[in-house]
């Protein structure tokens, strides 16, 4: 019997009814500065980068709940738990501010919402080890959780990055180089030439 991400929230007394389920992949972000790369990498900049949302009313209504759970897509395209998110009030962000996926770049004051999030304890222990199938209509990135049970296809002991898959597996298209782990950076150094299969960009 497969685990649903349901059944943590119910274990945890959450109703999936109060969550919206969050799947964080920017491909106007930087390299190095995608979602996961910030959640990885530097935790305040990801918070700062979830919390501002646009004001339309549409996008408003989609994300009024009082939790979000977060994940972001990493290097092998999977959807890895972020963190459960206690949402808070929201206001119209008050001054300008550095876009955290884009160096140079500014958010204006007033051009979008800026939420109060709290990672909420619940379900805490999962961050960085869960992965779900986030299955159809990825470009819905918001979604609510009682009506799509996602399925838990990993869950590991640890996070940890995905092992370099070896040269003859290694496939990426060539907007990623820059954002590969450095492990997988350092195995593709150590060889004279870089056998390098290329992909179109998603």
């Amino acid at each position: 019997m497969p685990i649903h991400f349901n059944m943590l929230l119910k274990e945890a007394g959450i109703r999936p009814s109060d969550v919206r389920l969050l799947r964080h992949k920017d491909q106007r972000a930087d390299k190095g500065r995608s979602p996961y790369e910030l959640w990885r990498d530097d935790r305040p900049a990801f918070d700062s980068y979830q919390s501002r949302q646009s004001s339309e009313p549409v996008r408003r209504k989609k994300l009024r709940a009082s939790y979000w759970a977060a994940f972001v897509t990493n290097m092998n395209g999977q959807d890895l738990f972020a963190g459960l998110y206690r949402v808070g009030d929201v206001k119209l962000l008050e001054q300008d501010a550095p876009k955290p996926e884009r160096l140079g770049d500014l958010d204006k004051a007033g051009s979008c919402d800026v939420y109060d999030l709290v990672l909420a304890d619940e379900l805490r222990e999962f961050i960085g080890k869960l992965l779900i199938e986030w299955g159809e209509g990825k470009l819905a990135w918001i979604q609510r959780a009682n009506k799509q049970d996602k399925v838990v296809v990993e869950l590991r002991r640890e996070f940890k990055e995905d092992k370099y898959p070896g040269h003859t597996e290694f496939i990426l298209p060539l907007s990623m180089i820059g954002k590969m782990p450095i492990t997988w950076q350092t195995a593709l150094s150590s060889v004279k030439g870089i056998y390098l299969l290329t992909c179109p960009t998603t």
